[in-house]
């Protein structure tokens, strides 16, 4: 029998790895902000830096024979880059970064137990929270720490027009006529410093109550809970405010449902989109018809060269329209992947197994169709398959099992813990 204690053991090392993911951006911020200017190069350094941590941990672990689907997919990806990049002419590795994000994080998530889990979220919640709470009251301080609209402007190169003399990102002001609950004048971003990354965290942390929650303590739900509804109050998620309801209801429903369904989402998802389409073909602007719209109109418009991988450079031009994006920059092939990753990568054995395997693919294809390609951020997409890996093997974790060995780097295979 497994021992409660090794349940609730935390690794640090890999605390620490995933709640940089989470905090990176708005430390360069405050670097930029009060110390020296950045670059992109020092965003992208950061990111490799943090990645290479995982893999490090994860090649001292060891590649077992259950993480052979995890691994073709990298490597695929993999391949595919190096193709695109000789036929295009340039190196463009994008979609295999995204991809190796999903790798690192979700066999780190594998190697980890509950308490390891729980408090990488509560402490990603926690600055969060207090970013939030920060830029909600003392909206001075919060552009004086992090000053985003200069950030943006020295490490993306996107020119920034104040329309108000205020520091914050363009993207966060808001749109006259869009939904809102008038809470504040602009839409929250927290330590994110864009508000896009933080209604898809609102969504991870959605994924994480509606799976936990029975297993949750009362002060763990409480933090959760109100961190989500300040969330939706404050960033004018329409999106995650309806993918809200899609937990509340699916806590119930998605235990009795088999993962294999899974699959229908990603088919179903682009059917509703071709029938918003036809019903309503010129919506336009920054609405949810005029989105989705948006987004068949430029799957309608991508032609064979496109789908093969040979205008890889046209990619950057899709990031609202996530499908596209991925075939531009991944092949249709590296879409097809995606899809069969994301549905058959998750366990289906336990009520918590079935309900995350159904939300993630929900959140993901359906972002996917209005939201870009925001969801491959590793900002949000390292806390979302760390989650997805670790529950791959609960509620015991992978150390309670006995994996075959397939590719190991100088390590004893793990035996069962009892």
């Amino acid at each position: 029998m497994t021992d409660n204690r090794t349940l609730e053991t935390r690794d640090y090392y890999v605390i620490g790895v995933v709640v940089s993911s989470v905090l990176y951006n708005c430390v360069l911020a405050m670097i930029n902000a009060n110390v020296m200017r950045l670059g992109f190069a020092h965003v992208a350094l950061t990111e490799i830096l943090i990645l290479f941590g995982g893999l490090v941990f994860i090649l001292r672990k060891g590649l077992f024979e259950e993480d052979i689907g995890a691994l073709l997919f990298a490597v695929f990806t993999l391949a595919m880059a190096a193709y695109m990049s000789a036929v295009n002419g340039t190196v463009f590795i994008d979609y295999f970064r995204n991809v190796l994000i999903i790798f690192c994080f979700a066999i780190l998530g594998t190697w980890s137990n509950r308490g390891t889990v729980r408090t990488a979220f509560k402490w990603s919640c926690w600055c969060i929270l207090g970013g939030l709470l920060i830029e909600i009251f003392f909206l001075d301080l919060y552009g004086t720490l992090f000053y985003p609209m200069s950030y943006f402007e020295n490490t993306r190169g996107l020119e920034q027009i104040s329309f108000d003399g205020s520091k914050l990102f363009q993207n966060v002001l808001r749109i006259p006529g869009r939904f809102s609950f008038g809470i504040i004048d602009h839409r929250a971003a927290s330590i994110f410093l864009e508000q896009v990354s933080l209604a898809n965290f609102c969504g991870v942390l959605l994924i994480f109550l509606a799976t936990f929650w029975s297993n949750l303590k009362r002060g763990e739900r409480l933090l959760f809970f109100s961190t989500i509804v300040l969330i939706l109050l404050t960033n004018d998620s329409r999106t995650m405010l309806m993918f809200s309801f899609v937990c509340l209801a699916g806590y119930f429903l998605f235990p009795r449902i088999p993962t294999a369904w899974t699959l229908v989402y990603m088919p179903l998802v682009l059917l509703l989109g071709f029938l918003v389409y036809f019903l309503r073909p010129d919506a336009s602007g920054d609405t949810l018809d005029g989105r989705v719209v948006l987004t068949v109109k430029h799957i309608l418009e991508t032609d064979i060269f496109a789908v093969l991988g040979l205008e890889a450079a046209k990619a950057a031009q899709f990031a609202d329209s996530g499908y596209v994006y991925a075939v531009y920059a991944g092949t249709v092939f590296g879409l097809i992947f995606f899809w069969l990753f994301v549905c058959l990568f998750p366990a289906g054995k336990t009520a918590e197994q079935r309900r995350f395997a159904h939300l993630l693919s929900i959140f993901l294809f359906v972002n996917m169709m209005i939201g870009g390609n925001a969801v491959f951020s590793i900002k949000v997409a390292a806390l979302l398959w760390f989650l997805a890996g670790y529950l791959k093997f609960a509620p015991g974790g992978r150390e309670s099992r006995d994996p075959t060995p397939a590719l190991q780097a100088g390590v004893t295979p793990v035996r069962k813990q009892t």
